[in-house]
């Protein structure tokens, strides 16, 4: 299980750090690179919730990493043929499908391994595996794309998603309780509500993917416009500045997972939330002060604390809430697709904005949401605290 959270790393975040400056390299502009990506994010958004609910009553759960894997691998080999935009763009795509299946399947597989009573604990280490696969294949990435270019960081993608998909078909099936692996007491795969109905019902989870949807209109675009913005000016070599943004936040984040997961189970997952959108304004008015080299260490260290964070939080709080429905994953999906729109509207928005008025601006018009998520998670603190 630890294995596949550390392999797993590329099919969450995957080429797309690497993939703004590839293509800035290549003569694209900053608006065609962000709405690229945002065409990805968007297909990836939508399919989301009926990924948790397929995952929710799937009785094979690691069918749904070995998906993930392949689409991996797949994006990495597109993008790498051609640089035409609608390859890049379904290139993203992939990758984005990838992003979709993988939170709410590692989630049920630790649910059915590990139960409710198992899971906090089980999922903090999880994360902190997965952060240090991240930081390890970023750190690789770095070297392999100085040395030899970029076709050696995506085939690096590939080879993770590669070895992810063994590391899964290793786990014995009869280890996943699927009953628990879906939160549900009672065997009942008919009786499935829908998802954003259920969101409506359930005010506490509505409340977290509106926060999160705002904090990641916001945080999503940061990370690749930072980059943008130093090999832009000449302050870095693209592959290891944006090997090294990536290796200082997981590095953090593998710490912060571990932290969250303890003070989980003292308290409950709403300071812990709550403390992750602070970072965010935080990064922006940095961001404007201090680009390149000078700005990689504080700005991901940031990043690395909020992130790490709301890894553990997120997934947390949703299966302590839902516990007992038979729907957790359904319920992971629509948390997700909330949360996707405001990442996938993040890099358009933060392109565009950047090519009109610069990237010191936008980094401060971007760090405004996260005052946004805190407002809103202050605003409704008595219907999520008890989480």
């Amino acid at each position: 299980m630890f294995a596949l959270n550390f392999f797993m790393a590329d099919m969450q975040s995957g080429i797309g750090p690497f993939v703004g400056v590839f293509l800035q390299e290549r003569g694209w502009a900053t608006g065609l690179i962000g709405t690229a990506m945002t065409i990805g994010n968007v297909a990836g958004m939508l399919v989301t919730t009926p990924i948790g609910g397929f995952i929710d009553s799937s009785r094979n759960k690691r069918l749904w990493v070995v998906i993930p894997g392949i689409c991996v691998v797949s994006a990495s080999a597109i993008i790498l043929i051609s640089q035409n935009f609608w390859a890049v763009t379904f290139s993203q795509v992939a990758q984005s499908l990838a992003s979709a299946a993988i939170v709410p399947a590692v989630t049920g597989i630790t649910l059915g391994i590990a139960k409710q009573k198992g899971f906090n604990a089980l999922n903090g280490r999880n994360q902190a595996y997965n952060h240090a696969g991240n930081m390890v294949g970023a750190a690789l990435s770095g070297y392999l794309g100085y040395k030899f270019g970029y076709v050696a960081v995506f085939a690096l993608a590939a080879v993770f998603g590669a070895i992810a998909i063994a590391c899964v078909m290793m786990i014995p099936a009869k280890a996943i309780d699927d009953r628990a692996a879906r939160g549900s007491k009672e065997d009942d795969p008919d009786s499935a509500p829908d998802a954003f109905t259920m969101l409506l019902k359930h005010r506490a989870l509505l409340v977290l993917a509106l926060a999160l949807a705002l904090f990641h209109l916001g945080n999503a675009a940061i990370v690749p416009l930072y980059g943008l913005a130093a090999v832009a000016e000449g302050q870095a070599n693209g592959p290891s500045f944006v090997a090294t943004t990536v290796v200082i936040a997981q590095g953090v984040m593998v710490v912060t997972s571990l932290i969250a997961m303890k003070a989980a189970s003292k308290r409950n997952y709403w300071p812990i939330i709550l403390v992750s959108f602070m970072f965010l304004p935080i990064r922006g008015v940095l961001a404007f002060f201090v680009t390149g080299w000078w700005g990689v260490v504080p700005m991901q260290v940031l990043d690395g604390i909020g992130t790490g964070l709301q890894t553990v939080a997120v997934p947390g709080m949703v299966a302590r809430a839902l516990n007992g429905t038979g729907r957790i994953n359904l319920g992971q999906g629509a948390v997700i697709t909330v949360q996707g729109v405001g990442a996938s509207l993040s890099p358009a928005l933060g392109g565009w904005i950047a090519q009109w008025i610069g990237y010191g601006p936008t980094f401060l018009l971007l760090s405004g949401f996260g005052l946004a998520s805190i407002a809103l998670w202050l605003a409704f603190a008595a219907a999520v605290k008890k989480y």
